[in-house]
Formats: C-alpha cells, structure tokens, sequence
C-alpha cells in the first residue's frame, strides 16, 4: 500500500514539472514573439548611410584639410532633424543640414580634417545628435572616418 502511494506522489511530481516546463516554454514564447513585432513596427525618422557609417581617406599628406561628405537618406516615417554633429576632437569641422529631413529625403553631413593636426593612422568618431531611431537604442548615432596621414605620400 505505501508502494502505490509512492508512485501516486512520483506520478504527481511528474505531472507538475512538466507544466511548468511548458508553461515556461510558452511564457518564453510569447515575450519573443512580443519583442520581434515591437521590434518591426518602430516608427520615426532612422539614418541610412550612403556607403556606410565609415569612411576611410586611405593615405593621406599631411597639410591641407581633407574633406569627405556622409549623403543618408531618412528611412524612417517622420522628418529627420539633426539638432547637433560634434566631432570627438578639434581637428575637424562640420557642417550639416540644418532643415528637418522628410522620409525618403536625403541629407549631408560635411566634415573638413585637419590634417596637419594628425600624426600616422588616425580614427575619429563624430557624434549626431537627433530624433532619429538608433540601432541599438543609443542617445546618438556615430559615424566614423580613419585613414593615414603621413609627411611625404610615395605615388
């Protein structure tokens, strides 16, 4: 008689486990599905870089200001206002549009280095700031340049 109430109370426990294995399962689930669609249907103004967030100005002599134009598009469903651009340090100028950016529009961002300022390879960071979404939910999109400034360049 004890026998068979042991395995009653296995046969329960077994039986409890796995609900909640299941019903884990399904609470993992649904919070997934949540996400992905959350995720799809974010509205408001995003960047997409022509060419990408990087530019790289390759070898470069040392001297005169180089310059490089970011071209984006707002891919986004709402205007696209750039209220700030700031490089991580002096040695360069921006410029940007300072209008707001309807979807499907383009926009520019210009940037002048100072190349007499730099020493060798160079990476910079330049910080946007906007009402744009970011991809991974940053205060500020960064876009990059690099490249290598050198006295004399060999051709």
């Amino acid at each position: 008689m004890a026998s068979a109430n042991y395995f009653k109370i296995v046969q329960v426990s077994l039986q409890i486990n796995y609900m909640k294995k299941a019903i884990l399962s399904l609470f993992c689930l649904l919070i997934g599905l949540t996400m992905q669609v959350s995720a799809q249907t974010k509205e408001g103004p995003m960047f997409k870089f022509d060419g990408g967030d990087t530019y790289d100005f390759g070898v470069l002599t040392r001297g005169p200001v180089a310059f490089h134009t970011f071209e984006f598009t707002n891919t986004g469903t709402q205007p696209l206002i750039v209220m700030d651009v700031k490089p991580s340090c002096g040695c360069t100028n921006v410029d940007w549009d300072k209008k707001p950016i309807l979807p499907g529009q383009k926009g520019t961002i210009k940037l002048g280095l100072k190349t007499d300022e730099q020493h060798g390879v160079f990476n910079k960071e330049v910080y946007i700031q906007s009402n744009a979404i970011t991809p991974h939910g940053e205060k500020r999109y960064t876009i990059y340049i690099k490249g290598d400034a050198r006295d004399e360049v060999k051709k």
